[in-house]
């Protein structure tokens, strides 16, 4: 059911994207290595980077790498960057291979990890849409990386021992896993409205935020949508209420500011 029910977008590829492993990072023995894997489902030929400015877009000098056919990455970085700045996966229209189906993405779409999950462990630097929410409300400066996922676990309705930032493929977390894939297509459909004006490339970061404070509210009807008429309506009603959001204001706490967003009743008040 995932991206079918949702027409293409423009495409998201900057120009001038860097390629290859750990692009612009430091070599030598002064490096340190991120490592981890992306998904909704695992998601191969995703662009991952270390957003050294907080743009949300990949720029020249920031370490970047692309996913293997298993979902994972290794970033090469400055060790002193370790934890310092959050990490980004965009999933590109035509290029990014979706697992769960073997074919490549509808639409374009933005995942991170927050600087504070950031850690030399190795593979332990999951991304998902899941940590893309809990990113985006300790963005908030409401949330702390613990009181913003068990947040999140509770308005899930899972259960306390949940680990929302793990690997929820390797885990076979069937709850998880179906919220996810809802969340990215979602997430794909509003992406239109997210670039700057002008512009197919560039993020708007209030936009962004505003889409992310919106799936917030209404993640227990996110996660329980299972027809695409349920999907479809929580689209049409997200795409018309993103537009009202003005850019260049500042964000705040999702779960007020954004509360309600997208009605009550039926099957958003579940």
């Amino acid at each position: 059911m995932k991206r079918e029910i949702i027409a293409a977008a423009a495409a998201f590829v900057a120009a001038g994207i860097l390629a290859g492993c750990g692009g612009g990072a430091s070599s030598g023995t002064d490096s340190a290595k991120i490592a981890g894997k992306v998904a909704d489902g695992y998601l191969e030929k995703a662009t991952v980077f270390m957003d050294k400015n907080n743009n949300y877009r990949l720029d020249a000098g920031e370490p970047n790498t692309q996913t293997d056919a298993n979902g994972a990455y290794t970033l090469t970085v400055d060790p002193a960057d370790v934890g310092k700045y959050p990490i980004i996966a965009l999933a590109v229209k035509d290029v990014t291979i979706d697992q769960d189906t073997g074919h490549t993405v509808d639409l374009n779409y933005l995942l991170s990890l927050p600087k504070d999950s950031v850690s030399g462990a190795v593979s332990s630097n999951f991304i998902s849409p899941l940590t893309t929410q809990v990113r985006e409300m300790m963005e908030t400066g409401n949330y702390t990386m613990t009181q913003a996922m068990d947040q999140l676990r509770l308005k899930l309705h899972l259960s306390q021992d949940t680990d929302m930032m793990g690997d929820y493929m390797a885990g076979r977390n069937t709850a998880l896993h179906q919220t996810a894939q809802n969340m990215a297509t979602l997430m794909g459909g509003q992406m239109g409205q997210v670039y700057q004006s002008g512009s197919d490339t560039v993020v708007d970061v209030n936009r962004y935020r505003g889409m992310m404070g919106a799936m917030f509210s209404n993640i227990s009807s996110v996660r329980a949508a299972t027809t695409n008429a349920e999907m479809t309506q929580l689209m049409t009603q997200m795409s018309s209420n993103l537009s009202n959001i003005s850019v260049g204001q500042p964000f705040h706490n999702m779960s007020t500011y954004f509360g309600g967003m997208m009605g009550s009743g039926g099957m958003m008040g579940r």
